[in-house]
């Protein structure tokens, strides 16, 4: 929980898919689109989909992935701050900001 959280959602080496009442996690790989030439982002958010998350924190969601998991009912919460522990805390604490776009435009890296 102490690790960076990473700013760009499609290139993360690894999400963390956590149970708000249990506190239990689990971390997915995301090395398959880390040198991805084009659709990191959509293949990331098909990952948090498919994981049944509710939410995603993240720094930056591009406009493909967030369509994806608007489609897929899955909220995104933008953040800047340096850990996955302090998203978290922010997050329970009612501090983040539900997004209704994107914040960057595509291939922003």
């Amino acid at each position: 929980m102490t690790a960076a959280l990473d700013p760009s959602f499609g290139r993360a080496k690894n999400f963390i898919v956590y149970d708000l009442q249990t506190q239990d996690f689990t971390l997915i790989s995301n090395t398959q689109n880390l040198n991805a030439a084009q659709g990191a982002g959509i293949q990331a958010a098909q990952t948090i989909a498919k994981a049944g998350a509710a939410a995603l924190i993240t720094g930056h969601c591009g406009p493909k992935a967030f369509r994806v998991l608007e489609a897929a009912g899955v909220k995104v919460y933008n953040t800047d701050v340096p850990t996955i522990a302090e998203a978290l805390a922010r997050y329970k604490a009612g501090e983040l900001t539900e997004a209704n776009a994107a914040n960057v435009e595509g291939h922003w890296v």
